[in-house]
């Protein structure tokens, strides 16, 4: 079988040998079961198991479920054929109950077994694994196709490109990592905008990227939006107000890179601020949306508690506000390409943003190896230029590097002492 290749799938590889529990948490639909369908088939291929020892189990299957439930060490133990490593693989293992109670039972009585789960709420997973599984477990997140993964499924050769240089700009990004930036022409550029476009319209959940029609695209969004949010959340984590629920969401992808208000949004939503907060909890542990907080050292003048909100798929995010419209002809593509930026380089790097209390604000602040601020301007430019925020920010923290996101334009500029590299968004 053809798969989209995962970054995942390799990162896991490396683990496969050890003690420790595998857990790979994401939302639904963003290719759990068929990234355990790759793994075991590469446990087979590589010869590291034969096929009787790995076992592929889902507790979506009610006699599963029950049957490890009420017996976990019985339910292993007749599907271990010898001394050899097993490899479980259990999907949805959240619907079990007392699960990390039930995990450790099984790690501790048999050394034979490696056990690989998945989940689909992060919140579930740590509530029933936190304090069984300390030093037991390994935890992974398998998002929506990050760009990479996009690429590489519709056009291998120019994700190759991309890589090269992909990798430049987020290590600039990450870690302020200076490189010399291409100052010629950039004839992959176009190509890559189209891509962009695509992508950050429908987003990455794999049953999306691989259909081709627009309709089709637009209508698998919007069964993902009812089956995730409707059913899945509001039922798993017995959130009774489902119109609420949804409301909220919808809210929240209209103001999407927005300071959070919470107050507002319990105004518009009709809620009060405690139940506010729960909900935005649970759509953040359930990977819709992304929360990132301030970057401050001056506790007088900066922000200390805001929050900016963004989408974990942008897709999603469109089907909520029902506009799949392309970036060039919608008011919001500089908000789009935002959150496309923030779901980048939060894949490599720890994401805040500064603003001050006159309102200064610099999208994005990374801590790495030195501060590195970074910029989105979604625009045409024929010069680098900086706006007075990043001007405000580089004369405060004079950090070495710094970034600025354009839509088409390389370039470079001495400013306060930092080295300001202008990056196509296309790279990111």
């Amino acid at each position: 079988m053809t798969y989209i290749q995962r970054s995942l799938l390799e990162e896991l590889k490396k683990w496969i040998g050890r003690r420790e529990i595998l857990a790979i948490k994401g939302p639904r639909q963003s290719g759990k079961t068929t990234l355990l369908e790759m793994l075991s088939e590469w446990l087979s291929a590589s010869k590291t198991a034969v096929p009787d020892h790995i076992v592929y189990i889902t507790f979506e299957d009610r006699g599963e479920l029950d049957a490890f439930s009420q017996n976990p060490k019985d339910f292993i133990a007749r599907h271990i054929k010898d001394g050899k490593r097993h490899y479980f693989l259990i999907d949805e293992a959240q619907y079990c109950r007392d699960l990390g109670q039930k995990l450790k039972l099984v790690y501790d009585l048999f050394k034979n077994a490696k056990l690989i789960i998945t989940g689909s709420s992060s919140l579930e997973l740590k509530n029933q694994t936190g304090r069984f599984l300390v030093g037991r477990m390994l935890e992974f997140e398998l998002l929506p196709l990050s760009f990479y993964e996009y690429l590489n499924h519709s056009d291998s050769e120019l994700a190759g490109m991309y890589r090269k240089w992909n990798g430049k700009a987020m290590s600039l990004a990450s870690r302020g990592k200076a490189f010399e930036v291409k100052m010629s022409s950039d004839i992959f550029n176009q190509e890559l905008l189209k891509h962009i476009d695509l992508y950050v319209r429908f987003g990455g959940y794999p049953a999306v990227v691989t259909e081709r029609g627009i309709e089709e695209k637009a209508v698998l969004l919007k069964n993902i939006v009812n089956n995730y949010i409707d059913r899945d959340i509001a039922s798993f984590l017995q959130i009774t107000d489902t119109i609420k629920f949804r409301k909220l969401a919808t809210a929240i992808a209209a103001s999407d890179g927005s300071i959070m208000n919470l107050e507002e949004l319990a105004n518009r939503v009709g809620s009060y601020f405690n139940e506010l907060t729960r909900l935005a909890d649970v759509l953040e542990q359930t990977y819709v949306i992304r929360r990132i907080g301030p970057y401050h050292r001056n506790l007088v003048t900066e922000l200390k508690k805001a929050h900016k909100v963004y989408f974990f798929d942008t897709g999603l995010r469109n089907s909520l506000i029902e506009n799949f419209t392309g970036m060039d002809k919608r008011p919001d593509a500089g908000v789009l390409a935002e959150n496309f930026v923030l779901n980048e380089i939060a894949q490599h790097a720890k994401v805040h943003f500064w603003r001050t209390t006159a309102k200064t604000e610099v999208d994005f602040i990374t801590e790495g190896a030195s501060l590195v601020p970074v910029e989105v301007k979604f625009q045409h430019f024929t010069e680098p230029t900086l706006g007075k925020s990043m001007y405000g920010f580089l004369n405060e923290y004079k950090p070495p590097n710094c970034m600025i996101v354009t839509k088409d334009f390389w370039g470079e500029k001495d400013a306060a002492g930092t080295k300001v590299m202008f990056v196509p968004i296309g790279y990111l």
